[in-house]
């Protein structure tokens, strides 16, 4: 499976409409992209991203008559743990001080958050 940032930007824009929507046909995230607005896409375009997604195991595809009906695998939130993950994983030796770096520049918000996370985690 792709990571988000691996996705290129029609893939991650149909995956947030997946996200807000829970499930949805191809012509449903068709119209949900066009309202959307910037540039127009084909309905084909949209139906081949879907696939691409589903062959790569980001989304569940489901037969709803005779057409599917497209949901993501995971949450928005499992799939950013799993790119944070792995830019960890990258980092090497360099992997403590990536993560000081990181809670170094993070905000009051995300740092209580985080200590939520870690007192749960104990």
């Amino acid at each position: 499976m792709s990571p988000r940032s691996r996705m290129g930007e029609l893939e991650q824009a149909v995956l947030d409409v997946l996200w807000d929507l829970g499930s949805a046909s191809g012509r449903e995230v068709h119209e949900r992209l066009a309202a959307r607005g910037g540039r127009e896409l084909a309905y084909t375009t949209v139906m081949t991203v879907l696939d691409r997604l589903a062959r790569k195991d980001v989304l569940v595809r489901e037969r709803e008559g005779r057409a599917f009906r497209y949901a993501p695998r995971r949450s928005r939130a499992a799939m950013t743990a799993e790119v944070m993950r792995e830019a960890l994983d990258e980092t090497g030796p360099d992997r403590d001080q990536a993560l000081v770096s990181f809670v170094g520049e993070a905000s009051e918000a995300d740092l209580a958050a985080l200590r939520r996370a870690l007192a749960d985690l104990s």
